[in-house]
């Protein structure tokens, strides 16, 4: 098929920059010159600096810290694409805030996840490519197309290389099973899961709604194993702790971790660097700031796998085709 090269501009955000650098060292294009900018009584200003009319268009945009901010850039920025007269607006996404509220589950509670995905496809989205969203459901919210990519591959491939013959993956609740079973598949190792219970807690003026994790039980036989937690992203770490402790408990040798999405909220990082986990592998859809970091965590970039998808995108050829070889050279 014939190249859209010289059509392909990649916009970036305020949400992970270095992500969208690294995209763009990788696809082989300078970043996109825009202004994102926000005045002092908070309105967000955006301005291209360069033609995109007829042009192939993809703004990048992590939905990161501080979250209202970053949603409202991404918006505007699709805005701006659209009024002026953008061949076609990818929306990536790498991390899809508000993943959790895809359903309701008490009384009089909004399903945010839809509402974020009706304000994209407003603001001028004609495609949306993102990672591993927390519910599969949310696909389903986009009236427009949805390339859901996973980086799980990219982390049981670094998993793989250490040649262990001890492993086993845990699932840290019954909900995420399908998915560690996966992983566990992939690594060619058994699969224990912890069946985990949460107890909903209001502050008193009933602002603050948070859950706490409660490990129960421990589904396997991890004694004397190498473990290795899957989750699909970390925010309090309270869940991962739980279950580090339970398999500590439980007889496990070595405790590892790994997650696609470094949320990484509260004191969570405290927590973690004194936790039994001995290593924490993640990657860089989320941007980590220097003391967001510590010796035992280990950040894989998915600005490859990204990358991969934008070229095959721009240049329409099919995308399921890198995912039927599990060594695929976007995993490296």
């Amino acid at each position: 098929m014939g190249s859209r090269f010289d059509e392909l501009r990649i916009f970036a955000g305020n949400g992970n920059p270095e992500l969208t650098r690294a995209i763009c060292g990788r696809v082989g294009v300078p970043m996109g010159d825009i202004t994102v900018a926000q005045f002092s009584n908070e309105n967000i200003f955006v301005k291209l600096n360069e033609t995109v009319r007829e042009k192939d268009v993809f703004v990048v945009q992590s939905l990161a810290s501080p979250l209202s901010d970053r949603i409202m850039e991404l918006l505007i920025m699709l805005d701006a694409c659209k009024r002026a007269s953008a061949g076609r607006v990818t929306a990536v996404i790498p991390y899809y805030a508000y993943g959790r509220t895809d359903k309701k589950d008490q009384p009089r509670v909004p399903i945010t996840a839809r509402l974020l995905a009706d304000m994209i496809q407003v603001a001028g989205a004609q495609q949306v490519l993102t990672i591993d969203l927390h519910a599969g459901q949310i696909q389903g919210f986009f009236s427009i197309p949805v390339t859901e990519l996973s980086a799980q591959s990219l982390l049981v491939r670094y998993f793989a290389d250490k040649g262990w013959n001890d492993t086993i993956v845990v699932s840290p609740d019954l909900g995420f099973a399908k998915r560690a079973r996966n992983f566990a598949e992939m690594l060619g190792a058994p699969l224990a899961i912890a069946e985990k219970r949460r107890s909903q807690h209001l502050s008193q003026n009933g602002a603050n709604h948070h859950s706490v994790p409660e490990v129960l039980n421990l589904i396997g036989d991890v004694t004397g194993k190498r473990c290795i937690i899957v989750d699909d992203e970390i925010a309090t770490g309270g869940s991962i702790l739980e279950v580090s402790h339970l398999l500590a408990e439980q007889g496990a040798c070595e405790i590892y971790a790994c997650c696609v999405h470094p949320v990484f909220t509260e004191n969570a990082v405290e927590r973690l660097k004194d936790s039994p986990i001995i290593e924490l592998v993640t990657t860089d859809t989320l941007p980590l700031s220097p003391e967001k970091r510590w010796p035992g965590l280990k950040v894989l970039s998915v600005s490859t796998l990204i990358a991969e998808v934008i070229q095959r995108i721009n240049r329409g050829m099919s995308v399921d085709t890198i995912f039927q070889h599990r060594h695929h050279p976007a995993w490296g």
